[in-house]
């Protein structure tokens, strides 16, 4: 059994400041004030994620999981376009578009990125096209990039954040509420929940019948 230690993750682990507990977003992943580069906040938490770990064990590790567990929650709101502007705006910020823009294809993202050049991004669409591959799919048969460079630009196409599993734990109560034999059929992980929202990492976007059965 666990015993729980009084400590200050905030400010012993993280090395932020004295103030509000817990603190804003873009403290907590040490970020500039509404940060939108979705690589950099990945960035920041791979690093705190990394730092956290080291406290998995010993007479901290409920203090480190439930860290751990934040840190990701927070991350999974800044990198997703409109839970990140929902929140954005809950702290003052100001938009002067309505949040409707286009969203880039798998392929545009890559090259905005520089993972991929123009003419690799026209032939991962002549390539995907006549085969009906979804660019992700493409891109990573012809060995342009690697399956998780492609997954990362899919998420981004379709405004969702990405996660990588292997960062993150999830919730065991949130497990036990799908049969094994369901999560594995449909190829999904539920994660936790987050302001009343089950987080559920998908392989592929959910349609309207999923996500039903879900709820």
């Amino acid at each position: 059994m666990c015993r729980r230690t009084s400590v200050d993750v905030y400010s012993e682990w993280l090395g932020i400041p004295d103030g509000p507990r817990p603190p804003d977003h873009y403290t907590l992943l040490r970020l500039v004030q509404f940060e939108d580069d979705a690589a950099k906040i990945r960035k920041n938490y791979r690093t705190l994620n990394a730092h956290v770990r080291k406290y998995a064990t010993g007479k901290y590790s409920v203090q480190s999981q439930e860290l751990l567990n934040e840190l990701a929650r927070v991350m999974l709101v800044l990198t997703d376009p409109e839970r990140k502007r929902e929140y954005d705006e809950s702290q003052g910020r100001e938009f002067e578009d309505d949040g409707s823009g286009q969203a880039r294809s798998t392929v545009e993202a890559l090259v905005t990125s520089g993972v991929l050049s123009r003419a690799q991004a026209r032939e991962a669409e002549e390539f995907a096209a006549p085969r009906g591959l979804s660019q992700r799919d493409a891109v990573v048969q012809l060995k342009m990039c690697s399956l998780e460079q492609a997954t990362m630009a899919y998420a981004e196409e379709l405004q969702r954040p990405f996660v990588d599993l292997s960062e993150m734990t999830p919730d065991d109560d949130m497990l036990d509420l799908f049969p094994r034999q369901f999560v594995k059929r449909n190829r999904i992980l539920p994660l936790f929940a987050d302001d009343d929202m089950l987080l559920v990492a998908c392989v592929e976007e959910p349609d309207h019948e999923l996500e039903d059965q879900v709820r």
